[in-house]
């Protein structure tokens, strides 16, 4: 069967976010200056398909970081959307990010693509509705009385980036559930773990 140009669109999509995905993962695990042979096979596609994709490091980073961005922002956006309370909507927010390791991943990108992103409008625009969502959260937060008056946005952002280090003994989601716990104590009006 003949290829259609959607299905060539749907191919390169997919590839695109497979390069993306495992440039995250190897930039968090080696470094930003690792081949970009050594990203293209963990993506699973050839060099060639990496470089018509990103046609330098510094394309991939903006767009690793870009990509990043709107992960988070949606992330975001969502347990604000879903769940009943604002204190509800943070606690999800803190716990998914240390599960997916956000802490780890922005030491791995944000130095390197620091100065690449700064003037980036769509990386301006996207961080800008981030804290949008972060701020009315915290805000409803306050208002509800869950949240202690003293934590502010900027403390909500700090920890998001929390790197979480298992015990031995543990799994790393055993240790997000045992550390977030700590934190989501520390953060609550009257100190109720339950979230």
């Amino acid at each position: 069967m003949r290829e259609t140009a959607e299905n060539l669109r749907a191919d390169a999509r997919s590839n695109r976010e497979e390069i993306l995905r495992a440039a995250l993962e190897v930039f968090c695990e080696r470094g930003t200056g690792v081949a970009m042979k050594d990203i293209a096979d963990r993506a699973g596609v050839g060099v060639g398909t990496l470089y018509r994709r990103f046609p330098d490091r510094d394309a991939l980073l903006v767009a690793t970081a870009q990509n990043h961005m709107q992960r988070i922002t949606d992330l975001v956006a969502t347990a604000a959307r879903e769940e009943p309370t604002a204190w509800l909507g943070l606690s999800r927010v803190l716990y998914e990010c240390a599960e997916m390791r956000l802490g780890a991943q922005a030491s791995a990108i944000e130095p390197a693509a620091h100065e690449l992103v700064r003037a980036d409008a769509w990386v301006t625009e996207t961080r800008d509705a981030l804290i949008g969502h972060l701020r009315r959260l915290t805000e409803r937060a306050h208002a509800d009385g869950e949240l202690r008056a003293e934590v502010g946005l900027a403390d909500i952002e700090v920890l998001m980036t929390v790197q979480i280090y298992p015990r031995d003994s543990e799994t790393y989601t055993e240790a997000v559930r045992r550390v977030m716990g700590f934190v989501l104590d520390g953060l609550r009006t009257h100190g109720d773990s339950t979230t």
